[in-house]
């Protein structure tokens, strides 16, 4: 029994200096987590309850040349409620009066609301949502409905604000423009300006404030005294005119629709500057419409064709080995090298004729023979050449996703064989995207000075400019100045001379210059392909805006040719810009055309009784003229037809009255 009894204190013993250890732990435990680690634990818990939330910046606005919005922030806001917040007597009074704004707001009972307050309250839920992706002025005027215009804390009022990109012109150049981009994985890109620029300026510094976490994973917003505010973005002044922007997308659109073509861009640049003025990419859908699908004028790369004449013809007048006035035979139409045809589009030929000849009317095998009669024997002089006028490189904008030049140089020997250089003379086996033809046709309109395109005119805050980039003009000469006069010479007979490929855009009172090009693409499959284009620049005497027209794959049954195709959205944008343009004519000399008109109003301007007026003759002027005289006199003019007087319904002599109507026949 004594035994027994031993045993058992002793277990009693081990137990309880295991629960004095355990104890002694335990407060040790406390302890530490009190005084030694409690600053830790506290920060913690803190940072599951409470947390600092960044408030993203307002990025910067895009903005057009006058001002016109392009692309902007615009601030969206959530609104919820803490129905808890309230005291029960703030709650009751003002309950019917809020839920009937709520329902007046979003046109719905106002029991909804008034169930939807009072359950959430009585189940202790702190986060209602009431509204979100409001206006600013649909904000304001929640913060002024009744309970909720208390505030946070005695109204329960929780607003939580969001920015969100908006571009006001829709689809017009938002390639270039720019537009989110969000990947399967969540990230977001922006392509064109927006992107180029938005690290540097447009982006603006992220603020912070707190947030209290109140259940089932949603926070609410709390006053903080340490709240860092948002820097916005800076603003971006672009030098897109808005105007010509708008003619340019409309004036392609109907040439894309009128031919069924599969995509095209068109391209304005300011000639001096390297200001881009316009620039509109538009492609086809399943659905047969057009929409801003990719910017080909910046990124797609194709054979030039045709226009790359302008190229092959500087390099060798520019070196001195090619004359616009030598002859060079067409051979009937057709060239053939290994097997390969080269034909212009008119059967036979044109016999004989002058390099400026061949340019005009855009001969393939008049070019073809006199690039290759010159520089057979050295390629590699015709192809450093171009590579010396910068063709073979990127132009460097800012904008991502430019297009890369592709020009075989015989020193490539896998690539270079007997069929590239006299292909690559009227544009064949090269690579160039529309803006790099447009900035060397830009060049020789330039007399021969190259300069690098710009999207971007200055970078502003708050209307004060940051930097400025249009002062940052430099150019690069790629070709004598005498030489950039012949060229140019040469392509305003494209549109000037009868035989011109391009005579139907003319224009008398608004010269232009340029030049066709019509490519055959993807002849390897099918013979039917085509890639129609027109480039060049206005007005011809002193050039002002170079321009150019690329149309990818139009119905061939309708129309296929660069002049059919392609130029009349050039002739439409330069029409635009010539009826747009304030014009001041200065006439030296003047003596009136109709001295006896001239004496009749001199005699009769000077009476201003009606009992002594008399009818004057104004048969044989023009309308205006006839009209001013006689309205003038205080009578009323009824005029049919056009042109000049040729009878008045009072004979001249006769007694007239003041406010009396007088008839003119106009022939």
């Amino acid at each position: 029994m004594a035994t027994a009894i031993k045993h058992i204190r002793f277990k009693f013993l081990i137990i309880s200096i295991g629960l004095f250890a355990f104890a002694a732990a335990v407060v040790v435990q406390l302890f530490n987590i009190q005084f030694v680690y409690g600053d830790f634990y506290r920060s913690k818990v803190e940072e599951l309850v409470v947390q600092n939330v960044v408030i993203h910046a307002n990025r910067g606005n895009i903005v057009a040349e006058d001002g016109s919005l392009l692309a902007t922030s615009v601030t969206k806001y959530d609104i919820h409620m803490d129905p808890v917040a309230p005291t029960k007597k703030t709650f009751d009074k003002n309950i019917d009066a809020l839920s009937d704004s709520l329902g007046r707001f979003f046109n719905k009972p106002a029991s909804y609301y008034k169930h939807m307050l009072t359950s959430a309250r009585s189940k202790n839920d702190q986060y209602v949502r009431l509204a979100r992706n409001l206006g600013y002025a649909d904000y304001v005027r929640f913060t002024k409905f009744p309970m909720l215009n208390r505030g946070n804390y005695s109204g329960g009022l929780l607003v939580s604000q969001s920015t969100v990109r908006e571009y006001p012109l829709g689809e017009v150049a938002k390639r270039t423009i720019g537009y989110e981009r969000t990947d399967e994985q969540g990230n977001v890109t922006r392509p064109g300006i927006d992107g180029a620029f938005g690290q540097a300026y447009l982006k603006g510094i992220d603020g912070k404030r707190l947030k209290q976490k109140i259940g089932q994973g949603q926070w609410k917003p709390l006053e903080d005294f340490n709240r860092v505010e948002p820097r916005d973005g800076y603003d971006l002044y672009t030098t897109i005119d808005v105007n010509l922007q708008d003619v340019a997308h409309y004036a392609l659109l109907d040439q894309l629709e009128k031919f069924e073509a599969d995509h095209g861009s068109v391209i304005v640049m300011e000639t001096k500057t390297g200001a881009i003025k316009a620039i509109s990419n538009l492609g086809r859908t399943t659905a047969n419409t057009y929409y801003e699908k990719l910017n080909y004028g910046v990124g797609e790369t194709h054979e030039p064709g045709s226009t790359f004449k302008l190229m092959a013809l500087a390099v060798g007048i520019d070196q001195g080995v090619i004359s616009p006035n030598d002859t060079v035979d067409t051979k009937n139409g057709e060239l053939s090298f290994y097997g390969r045809q080269v034909r212009d589009s008119k059967k036979g030929g044109y016999g004989k004729i002058t390099v400026a000849e061949a340019f005009e009317m855009s001969s393939n095998t008049g070019i073809v023979q006199i690039i290759e009669d010159n520089y057979r024997n050295n390629p590699t002089q015709f192809v450093d050449g171009i590579y010396a006028m910068g063709l073979n490189e990127k132009l460097d904008i800012p904008i991502l996703g430019e297009g890369t030049p592709h020009i075989t140089h015989p020193s490539d020997k896998e690539n270079w064989d007997g069929l590239d250089l006299p292909w690559m003379a009227f544009g064949y086996g090269i690579q160039l995207s529309p803006l790099q033809v447009l900035t060397f046709y830009n060049a020789i309109a330039n007399d021969g000075v190259k300069i690098k395109p710009r999207f971007v005119e200055s970078i502003q805050s708050f209307g004060k400019p940051v930097e400025v980039f249009s002062n940052d003009i430099q150019g690069q000469r790629i070709c004598k100045p005498e030489t950039a006069q012949v060229l140019k010479s040469m392509m305003r007979n494209v549109v000037a001379s009868n035989h011109g490929t391009a005579h139907n855009i003319d224009m008398k009172n608004y010269p232009l210059a340029g030049k066709t090009g019509t490519c055959q693409t993807e002849y390897w499959i099918e013979s039917n392909r085509y890639i129609s284009s027109f480039v060049g620049y206005f007005p011809a005497d002193d050039p002002k805006y170079s321009c150019i027209v690329v149309v990818h794959k139009p119905n061939v049954q309708k129309g296929y040719y660069g002049n059919v195709v392609a130029a009349p959205v050039f002739k439409k944008i330069a029409e635009h810009i010539y009826t747009s343009t304030p014009r001041e004519v200065i006439v030296k000399n003047v003596k009136p055309a109709f001295s006896e008109i001239e004496n009749d109003y001199s005699k009769f301007k000077g009476q201003s009784q009606p009992n002594q007026l008399q009818m004057p003759n104004v048969t044989g002027m023009a309308i205006m003229d006839a009209i001013s005289l006689l309205e003038n006199l205080g009578l009323k003019v009824e005029a049919v037809g056009v042109g000049k007087v040729s009878s008045q319904s009072v004979e001249q002599g006769q007694s007239i009255s003041k406010g009396q109507i007088i008839k003119l026949q106009i022939t």
